[in-house]
């Protein structure tokens, strides 16, 4: 059977999403997947999913939590993966799979996942050679699938990226050009080889070992329409759409803004050191201060873009995911680099919404920002 999606990355994100979701679309009889997983890393602890991969039929995903006011507490076993290489022990295995039987490539890397390193740089590696970088690795991947007839390939990259998809194609071309790959491939790369945004929701809480994974029940994967894309399957969860910017500003400045001011309150107030996020907003008053908040700031602010109805909907449903009883969502995890998430979050909305209203008031955020919002450019 043709491995016709091929995964970079073993993550229990990617478990409780991607893989879940394909689980879903095939058991509803979509003809999507099967998924071969592939670990792009040296080493390290996650060596052991490889195995347990490829020698048992499935494996758990539990979603707990709330949904719509309805306590959710379910397993499902996710049956869409089917095999699992090692990009550095199985190369050549990893060639045969890309260049012959791959449709679709996800991936979900890490924070420094796109970094290449100085020495995948310097030069078109051998055949035998298998480049460090995951970006480096893609490339040479697709150079074989280029010299064995260059059948068409969509990717969806799920990094935590500003416009992923264009981030990585970049990256690729720049590393193309560098390696002298010539004028054919470069063409191929940019007419035959899609490559979205997209934008991934959702809080995978914990791993279940060997492999399986705990995740709350919302989830989302937004994906950013290119010139000539079919959605390769159907999902309630996955949505198509022309315009990412309202997914990601809903997220940024609604879900993780909110982390952010909690995470100001947990700090300036020196509250308990292992404080989770429903911890402190089952004391009454950060709640309402963080209600205040949405109420008088983030939701007039996103009304002048005309997403007031969008603003309110996901704060009621980051409220109900805030208050989720089986997610311990440490806030000291939530205050790491704070002052850089502050001016991220805080600092870009203020000027986003400014833009289109510049007789907004945002006292609030402007004292979590401390005066600094006049040196903070917008990024969408």
């Amino acid at each position: 059977m043709a491995q016709r999606i091929l995964q970079f990355g073993t993550s229990r994100f990617l478990q409780a999403h991607v893989d879940l979701f394909v689980h879903q679309a095939r058991q509803s009889g979509q003809d999507i997947g099967p998924i071969t997983i592939v670990k792009t890393t040296a080493s390290g602890p996650r060596s052991g999913r490889i195995d347990a991969f490829n020698h048992t039929k499935g494996f758990p995903v539990q979603l707990r939590g709330f949904d719509k006011g309805r306590l959710v507490d379910e397993v499902i076993n996710v049956e869409s993966v089917t095999a699992a290489l090692d990009a550095n022990g199985q190369w050549q295995k990893l060639v045969e799979v890309f260049a012959n039987e791959t449709e679709l490539v996800v991936s979900n890397v890490g924070d420094n996942g796109y970094a290449i390193l100085a020495e995948d740089k310097m030069q078109l590696p051998a055949d035998d050679v298998v480049p460090q970088s995951f970006p480096a690795k893609l490339l040479m991947l697709l150079l074989r699938r280029f010299k064995n007839g260059g059948a068409p390939l969509l990717i969806l990259p799920c990094e935590l990226v500003n416009n992923n998809g264009q981030s990585l194609r970049y990256l690729l071309t720049e590393l193309s050009n560098a390696w002298n790959n010539g004028a054919a491939f470069e063409h191929w790369l940019s007419n035959s080889v899609t490559i979205c945004d997209t934008l991934v929701d959702r809080i995978v809480s914990e791993s279940i070992e060997p492999i399986g994974a705990i995740a709350e029940p919302y989830g989302l994967w937004a994906i950013k329409r290119r010139p000539n894309f079919n959605p390769p399957f159907q999902h309630p969860n996955v949505i198509y759409t022309d315009n990412l910017e309202p997914f990601t500003r809903l997220k940024l400045h609604i879900l993780n803004l909110g982390h952010t001011y909690l995470a100001e309150i947990w700090q300036t107030e020196k509250r308990p050191p292992d404080e989770t996020v429903r911890e402190i907003l089952a004391n009454p008053n950060v709640k309402g201060r963080l209600a205040g908040l949405y109420n008088d700031e983030i939701i007039p602010g996103f009304a002048a873009s005309d997403m007031a109805d969008q603003a309110t909907v996901y704060v009621a449903t980051t409220f109900e995911r805030f208050a989720n009883p089986f997610l311990n969502h440490r806030i000291s995890d939530i205050a790491q680099n704070h002052k850089i998430k502050i001016e991220r979050r805080a600092g870009d909305f203020i000027s986003w919404a400014r833009q289109q209203n510049a007789t907004l008031s945002f006292p609030r955020l402007e004292k979590l920002l401390g005066g600094q919002t006049s040196v903070i450019r917008s990024r969408p």
